[in-house]
């Protein structure tokens, strides 16, 4: 591979820098509460790849965590921030207004469908965020106090967001005092299923999710207490679980009956990954709230909500805010990667290149037992890895798989008890596809 070793100046030091040294430099100084999945410093990223401070590329199917999805370094994103960077950085949105913050909600709006496209949006600094303020709205507008989530679900780390997250109890370890009123109930998961039926297609679903529902309102949480159902349309860190088609159907006829909102996860799923613009429209329900972040900022700190114009309106001046949400580079950074989503398409081509993916691997399954479960939507595709007899290889082996698959070209992340979770950026082609799928097909080979 190409050697380049990169001239730096850092904390006021000039002179060379090697992986090696930055890494062992990073131990030194940062909490060992971020987690790596590779042992890799990124000196820089173009496209769909990329390179270490030694040169080495490397397929990059994280992208950021499902962030960047016209790849790195677009030359107009680029431009589209160094332009804003000399125009106005930062202001806050509380002292005035700026233009990048409003015509970030105009174009979100424009991509939902009614009545969210005439509803009302404000905008935070990521996911997790949203995520709390959507929990926010909700208990503020209805005056209720409890709210529903998943078990597999995941909505983030802080610690009211964590207090719906139900995808691993390490998450919640040693924190007893998170966000009261939040209980939760099985995603349902046709290829492990929480009822202890065997696996199968998810138009073949048990259904004893709808049942176990509707006890916990029976039993634990009055109608009339239930401020919000809050659900990602597709599990993500829980394991890319593609839910049956009735399950968003069902939480919206929950909801209408209780007086509960719907709030729609969407910062994993949302922009185009799944093949539409938001994962909830595959079933045509239109939810209440929709939470979002990742890619809606461009490779930037960005999230938001929007939600029906109605409920906004009930929520008071000041009632919320956020110094930095909506900063400006982030709004034009975002904007620019819509623009080019939609002009290129993106959502199709992830529709068309996540199929082919799916494909490849569906192959291989067939010379290689290690490979259980293929699933997904669009370029939102998880490889489930398993044993001899099935079932998931333990979570520390999945670790090693991908520090392995880095050796041999290829940047990932998991999801769920042992899948590889491939999340790229929307422009990965056909060709590059089956490229990935050789590279990880191989390392899977090698390590047995």
């Amino acid at each position: 591979m190409t050697q380049h070793i990169h001239d730096v100046t850092t904390n006021g030091r000039a002179g060379q820098i090697t992986s090696a040294d930055l890494i062992a430099r990073d131990r030194e100084v940062v909490s060992p509460a971020i987690y790596r999945y590779t042992e890799i410093a990124f000196a820089r990223g173009e496209g769909v790849f990329l390179y270490d401070f030694e040169g080495n590329r490397y397929y990059d199917m994280a992208a950021g965590i499902a962030t960047m999805n016209v790849g790195h370094c677009h030359p107009r994103v680029v431009r589209a921030i160094a332009d804003q960077a000399a125009t106005l950085i930062h202001a806050a949105s509380h002292v005035g207004y700026m233009a990048p913050y409003v015509e970030m909600v105009e174009t979100l709006r424009s991509l939902m469908p009614a009545p969210l496209n005439a509803g009302k949006a404000l905008l935070v600094n990521s996911g997790s965020e949203a995520v709390e303020s959507a929990l926010k709205l909700a208990r503020a507008v209805t005056g209720r106090s409890m709210v529903l989530a998943f078990i597999d679900g995941f909505h983030g780390r802080p610690m009211g967001a964590l207090a719906a997250t139900g995808s691993s109890s390490s998450y919640r370890r040693h924190l007893g005092g998170l966000l009261s009123g939040v209980e939760h109930v099985p995603y349902p998961n046709c290829g492990r299923c929480a009822f202890g039926h065997g696996p199968r297609e998810p138009q073949n679903c048990c259904g004893q999710w709808r049942a176990f529902i509707q006890m916990v309102l029976d039993k634990l949480v009055h109608p009339d207490d239930l401020a919000a159902v809050i659900v990602e349309p597709i599990a993500g860190e829980g394991g890319y679980i593609v839910p049956p088609d009735d399950f968003l159907p069902f939480l919206r006829e929950l909801c209408d009956r209780t007086g509960a909102l719907l709030i729609a996860d969407e910062v994993q799923t949302g922009l185009g990954r799944t093949g539409r613009w938001f994962a909830f429209e595959h079933s045509g329900v239109v939810p209440d709230v929709v939470a979002l972040g990742k890619a809606i900022g461009g490779g930037l700190p960005l999230g938001g909500i929007v939600a029906r114009a109605d409920l906004m309106n009930r929520w008071w001046p000041a009632a919320h805010g956020s110094t930095f949400g909506g900063n400006p580079v982030a709004c034009r950074a975002g904007l620019e990667t819509i623009a080019i989503m939609q002009e290129e398409n993106l959502p199709e081509n992830a529709v068309r290149v996540g199929a082919r993916l799916m494909r490849g691997f569906e192959a291989a399954r067939a010379g290689l037992p290690m490979i259980g479960d293929v699933r997904g939507r669009g370029l939102m595709v998880a490889v489930d890895l398993v044993d001899e007899h099935g079932q998931p290889i333990s979570t520390e082996r999945v670790k090693q798989v991908i520090k392995s698959l880095a050796k041999h070209g290829v940047v990932m992340t998991k999801c769920g008890p042992s899948a590889l979770r491939f999340a790229p950026a929307l422009i990965l082609t056909e060709q590059q596809a089956d490229e990935v799928v050789a590279l990880v097909v191989e390392a899977l080979k090698a390590v047995g």
